[in-house]
């Protein structure tokens, strides 16, 4: 029982560091396209970025609660500061800080 208990115990802990192994592939070198296939894929591709460019551009908001919602309040112009003739008051203390 002990030794079942062990195995268990090895195999939980063995599990994570299985599975950060690094994934070996051995057919690297896999069969390149033949020139059929390459230029079929060139077709395609600029088949679809002629139907990218055919597709207008979205000008209109996509907001369907624009019209249900109030325009925002302007702001009021800031009224100017009337200049006052009192003189600035000063910290009391010494000079020396």
């Amino acid at each position: 029982m002990k030794l079942f208990r062990l195995a268990a115990v090895l195999a939980v802990l063995a599990g994570p560091a299985y599975a950060q192994m690094p994934n070996l592939n051995l057919l690297q070198d896999a069969p390149s396209k033949t020139p059929e296939e390459k230029a079929a894929e060139a077709e395609r591709e600029k088949a679809y970025k002629e139907t990218l460019k055919k597709i207008p551009d979205s000008k209109v908001s996509n907001d369907p609660w624009g019209g249900m919602r109030a325009d925002p309040p302007k702001q009021p112009a800031a009224p100017k500061a009337a200049a006052t003739s009192a003189p600035k008051k000063t910290k009391g203390g010494t000079a020396a800080n």
